[in-house]
């Protein structure tokens, strides 16, 4: 824990939440994924628009921390964090325009593979 001291240079420090645990990756560049109905009753990064969407894997960044275990103690569970494209009629339907893409960064237990 932190004494309030300490706050201000671990602060400007930053955090570093890559991580260099040997996980293999559920997805490769070009599959295609939608994202889970991931409805956790606290913290997560997974942005509510892009829920049951269809998209395709465009990035894989690598292994990271996973900030929904981390932010209730449940340790770093680490895994592959990718960018996602999405067709932006996929997210918004007939608010979107066709040929624009909407891009997330999502990690792999928000991902499932496409049938």
């Amino acid at each position: 824990m932190l004494k309030p001291d300490q706050i201000p240079a671990a602060v400007a420090a930053g955090g570093v939440y890559r991580n260099d645990a040997n996980v293999a990756p559920s997805f490769s560049v070009g599959d295609r994924v939608r994202v889970k109905n991931h409805q956790p009753s606290g913290h997560t990064r997974l942005p509510g628009y892009v829920r049951l969407k269809e998209g395709t894997i465009a990035i894989d960044h690598g292994v990271f921390v996973y900030p929904d275990t981390m932010a209730h103690g449940n340790g770093e569970t680490p895994q592959h964090v990718y960018t996602v494209h999405f067709d932006a009629t996929e997210v918004w339907g007939d608010k979107g325009v066709a040929g624009d893409t909407v891009r997330v960064d999502l990690f792999d237990a928000y991902l499932e593979r496409c049938e």
